[in-house]
């Protein structure tokens, strides 16, 4: 069964890479951190910032973006950039898509995204902002994804038979 992917390149904020991941696995989705990481990605690390679902993630780690490419040819690569001249939501999804992210500090590279620059995406804002958090930008374009294919795999009931509504 296909699934999105969401590709974090040379991620340096573990927090962001927590939340991303608990995105991933509350949606099925598969993540990949290419490296060199800004922080240690140790069992201890990881217990101490309380991701405790981290066992549940479908996660892989590469050594560098030529070895992510090589392990996963053919991929369908969206790079997320504030360069790009589409918006996130004006192209069609592949249900088995990487959503490719940069570091905070810098994004991703200038010589990757001159690869990619049918395929690079942005996420419209208002003025001279920057960028938005890291985390936030995946919650953002991996739920469009899964929207245009459907929610295809997930349960869309969710808990709704334990809310008591008030009227």
């Amino acid at each position: 069964m296909p699934r999105l992917n969401v590709v974090l390149l040379e991620p340096e904020i573990p927090a962001n890479t927590g939340n991303i991941g608990r995105t991933c696995v509350a949606t099925g989705t598969r993540l990949h951190l290419i490296e060199p990481l800004g922080f240690q990605l140790t069992e201890k690390a990881i217990r101490r910032s309380g991701m405790d679902y981290w066992g549940d993630l479908d996660v892989t780690r590469y050594a560098d973006f030529d070895d992510f490419l090589q392990k996963n040819p053919g991929a369908k690569l969206y790079m997320a950039t504030t360069k790009a001249r589409k918006v996130y939501t004006e192209v069609s999804y592949e249900p088995d898509c990487y959503l490719v992210f940069g570091k905070e500090s810098a994004g991703i590279p200038e010589e990757i995204l001159l690869r990619y620059q049918e395929t690079s995406v942005r996420i419209p804002m208002i003025g001279e902002t920057r960028s938005l958090n890291l985390s936030n930008s995946v919650a953002i374009m991996l739920y469009e994804a899964l929207r245009q294919n459907q929610f295809e795999h997930m349960k869309l009931e969710g808990n709704l038979h334990r809310l008591h509504w008030r009227t």
